[in-house]
């Protein structure tokens, strides 16, 4: 069976990882009262993630252009083959458009993002009250779809696995 190769697996991965963290390190942050020296460090930390996440993106796009993903398999029927497709591009645009939107709702408060702690990214605006309210919640919820997408995309995975038995898991396991 094809497999993906050993860089996409990894970028996956790591992808995958950084992604579940800083989603988990975003509602951890979000609920501590008040401004705190820990909050603050949670709230870097899940900027740099959001950054590491937004750079990977770019060499997972830049990977699979010029690394052909495996066929479908012949077990699945187009219209698999359509949603699965759908779903990983969905899944693409929303790992862009998440720390997007954490950058963009960051910038509009006012508070740079200065990537572990040594490189100043510029803000592309001045700070802007109204602008942060309406981005807000525009990274909550793309956050929380982001979220629902990886769940499904998690359950899709084991339904090949263990009620398919194609395999299809075992192409992206390292």
């Amino acid at each position: 069976m094809e497999r993906y190769t050993k860089t996409a697996i990894l970028l996956h991965w790591l992808t995958a990882l950084l992604i579940i963290s800083a989603f988990t390190l975003g509602l951890v942050m979000t609920d501590i009262p008040g401004l705190t020296p820990t909050k603050l460090k949670y709230y870097s930390w899940h900027k740099w993630m959001g950054v590491t996440v937004l750079a990977l993106a770019v060499i997972r796009v830049l990977w699979r252009k010029a690394n052909r993903p495996p066929a479908h398999l012949a077990s699945m029927t187009p219209l698999q083959a359509r949603m699965a497709d759908g779903m990983h591009y969905f899944l693409y645009f929303m790992i862009f458009a998440v720390p997007i939107s954490g950058y963009l709702y960051t910038t509009a408060a006012g508070v740079p993002v200065v990537y572990l702690g040594l490189f100043k990214i510029p803000s592309l605006f001045a700070a802007d009250p109204a602008l942060k309210e309406l981005l807000k919640p525009v990274h909550y919820w793309l956050n929380m779809i982001l979220a629902a997408a990886v769940v499904g995309h998690i359950v899709a995975a084991l339904k090949h696995q263990f009620i398919d038995r194609d395999g299809v898991l075992k192409r992206m396991l390292p």
